[in-house]
């Protein structure tokens, strides 16, 4: 599975383009938030030959969905996320007001992702899951034959997603990152919404936000 990583508007969000050897792709979290940005991610599609399948949310705050109507526009492809992250995007617009960042209408997703959810990407097989906590329908995405996690803002590197916003809740996302990332192996690579990408066992051990041996009732 190859993976590019791009990191995109005001709040330096990392967008994901995943891809197989036949050329088939996904859009992890498309963030660009100008014309210059989409052709950076178009660009490279392009010099690479993929052919985009699907825009994948694993949540729906602002900057995570700036380029959901150029990249859907650009490759007639449909937008997944969970049904519970439909009010986060009907926010979207008050959002960008509130930011002042400019902000296309996202269309609205066509397919629900739901925990247990299997997406397949050429021979690759993702399993969708429910960590909500930092947005009430945040997933991630997890293969476990290449130990990878397509985190969002759940877990960052030695940090977690903020808990502060509108639909969010510090318990859930505490029990979202101790029963369904921690009890992962510790070589799985977590790829997140915002800065560098990390390990389970480091975070294990390094992560003060949440600890493996603490409660999260």
């Amino acid at each position: 599975m190859n993976l590019a990583q791009f990191t995109f508007n005001a709040f330096a969000e990392n967008t994901y383009v995943l891809f197989d050897a036949a050329g088939e792709c996904w859009i992890i979290d498309p963030g660009m938030s100008s014309p210059e940005e989409d052709e950076v991610l178009f660009d490279f599609i392009a010099e690479k030959g993929l052919k985009p399948t699907k825009i994948i949310n694993t949540h729906c705050h602002i900057d995570h969905v700036l380029g959901n109507a150029s990249a859907s526009e650009k490759y007639g492809i449909e937008i997944w996320a969970h049904p519970l992250e439909l009010p986060t995007l009907e926010r979207a617009p008050a959002a960008s007001l509130m930011w002042n960042i400019p902000y296309r209408m996202s269309p609205t997703p066509q397919h629900m992702l739901n925990e247990g959810d299997v997406l397949r990407c050429g021979a690759y097989q993702w399993q969708v899951v429910f960590v909500p906590g930092h947005a009430p329908g945040h997933i991630a995405l997890i293969e476990h034959n290449e130990g990878m996690i397509m985190a969002g803002d759940v877990l960052f590197r030695q940090s977690v997603g903020r808990v502060d916003l509108p639909g969010s809740n510090a318990a859930d996302l505490v029990r979202s990152i101790q029963t369904k990332l921690y009890t992962l192996p510790d070589h799985f690579v977590v790829y997140p919404g915002h800065g560098p990408e990390t390990t389970i066992g480091f975070e294990k051990e390094n992560n003060t936000f949440v600890r493996l041996s603490e409660s999260y009732l």
